[in-house]
């Protein structure tokens, strides 16, 4: 399997609006190779998502796939309140998000292009996505909870916006903290044990 590196935070592609592909580019030979490499690379990180800024490209590409192995350390009641379930892998080209449900959700989210750290980061509870695939065909999405979680998050991307940008500062933390303390927690408990308001 063949990986791609992963750009990090600072490197300014990742805070550059991507340009729209057309038809023609999407069904050419190269991005279908930058599909199955970007696929590859999610995987092997491993991610739930990945655009195409991250890979050092440009260009408003995103693949996702949250799979049921990512799955198996969170507890049912934490599950249950991220409304989260499987999403097959499938790549989005020139994505137009719209916000259906303005509650917000409250959840930890960390980057590829910020390795090893993650904060809570409010988002939007439903919202639809208006795309091409990887035949440049229109498809529309309709998400909630944890997709539509990953949907706000790689398409903030295409725009150069980064969960840092929407994050509650006060609970930034390492990957090992928050898996030794605040993994499987209501999150209600770790607003209260951090001193935080969750956003209403």
């Amino acid at each position: 399997m063949v990986t791609l590196k992963i750009v990090q935070v600072g490197d300014p592609v990742l805070r550059q609006a991507a340009r729209p592909l057309t038809a023609d580019e999407i069904r050419s030979d190269h991005t279908q190779r930058l599909f199955a490499l970007m696929r590859d690379t999610m995987r092997d990180t491993p991610g739930v998502g990945l655009a195409a800024p991250q890979i050092g490209e440009g260009v408003q590409l995103v693949v996702i796939e949250d799979r049921p192995e990512y799955m198996v350390s969170l507890a049912p009641e934490r599950l249950a309140e991220r409304e989260r379930e499987p999403v097959p892998f499938h790549v989005l080209a020139n994505p137009v998000l719209t916000v259906l449900d303005t509650s917000p959700r409250l959840f930890f989210e960390g980057c590829l292009s910020l390795s090893g750290f993650g904060a809570l980061t409010p988002r939007a509870a439903a919202v639809r996505v208006t795309a091409l695939n990887e035949h440049a065909q229109p498809v529309e999405i309709k998400a909630r909870g944890w997709y539509a979680r990953i949907l706000q998050h790689e398409i903030d991307h295409l725009h150069g916006t980064i969960y840092i940008d929407r994050m509650l500062p006060r609970s930034f933390m390492v990957d090992t903290a928050y898996r030794k303390h605040w993994a499987n927690r209501p999150v209600s408990d770790i607003c209260l044990a951090l001193g935080l308001h969750a956003p209403e």
